[in-house]
């Protein structure tokens, strides 16, 4: 694992896989750079360097104190710089609203791929003390709780679902990213809609969902669609309920980059 620092100080950790043009993978919720390692390798295969990171309070990545969206798109942009921007971003879920974010904060972004991102546009939102209930849990010493908690509110799990998990053998795993919950939550609440700055964003974008996805996030990824007009929204029916294919994505974005 190599590692970037962010503007704050924070050491981010980064893993590259090919010696191509860079694409950093920036993960959704409980996503770490192990996740986004196959997508990393279908893209080396491909003749791109496949950027897989641990985004702040991750597995190899640090976290400072205080957080904000701004902090994290400013690790984006570390990351990209290390890899030797500019670059293209794939964000998917809570990544894709980051990516967005630091494209319109002005990282060094050439191609943008936005994958089912969470964005609500005001309608069924998410309850105002909803991240400060998780940081008291995780404050409390209660990690497991505060994972429970994301998963049923931030994510909309039924209880069935939530306990199932909870009983797994991937539970144990998902602990120790508490504190990264708190700071997704934050950012899709911040973000709900995107801004001006973000839909403005002038790179080359692809908008990107699985076939089938929650209707939740069919309607973010056509409204996004709306608000830039210039972006392409393509349906990978590889992917589905709200995961990524490894080889359909990469192709996709190989295709893409010239």
């Amino acid at each position: 694992m190599e590692h970037a620092t962010s503007a704050d100080g924070t050491r981010i950790g980064f893993t590259r896989i090919g010696e191509g043009y860079p694409v950093v993978i920036a993960g959704g919720a409980f996503s770490t750079s192990e996740a986004g390692l196959p997508l990393a390798t279908a893209l080396a295969a491909l003749g791109l360097a496949g950027v897989a990171y641990d985004r702040r309070a991750r597995a190899g990545s640090g976290d400072t104190a205080p957080y904000a969206p701004v902090r994290e798109a400013e690790d984006l942009a570390a990351v990209l710089d290390a890899v030797g921007a500019p670059g293209a971003v794939l964000g998917h879920s809570s990544g894709a609203v980051l990516a967005l974010l630091a494209a319109g904060e002005g990282a060094p972004i050439s191609h943008l791929f936005l994958s089912e991102p969470p964005f609500r546009f005001g309608a069924d939102p998410v309850a105002a003390d909803f991240p400060a209930r998780l940081q008291a849990l995780v404050d409390a010493g209660r990690p497991e709780e505060a994972v429970t908690l994301f998963q049923r509110e931030g994510v909309g799990l039924p209880d069935q679902v939530v306990e199932q998990i909870r009983s797994s053998p991937i539970f144990p795993g998902l602990v120790p990213l508490a504190q990264s919950t708190v700071y997704d939550a934050i950012l899709t609440a911040e973000l709900e809609t995107p801004t001006p700055a973000m839909t403005g964003a002038r790179m080359p974008a692809v908008i990107l969902r699985g076939e089938p996805t929650f209707p939740l996030l069919v309607r973010a990824v056509e409204r996004l669609a709306e608000a830039m007009p210039a972006a392409e929204l393509v349906v990978v029916p590889e992917s589905h309920d709200h995961g990524v294919d490894p080889g359909a994505t990469a192709r996709l974005v190989r295709s893409r980059i010239p």
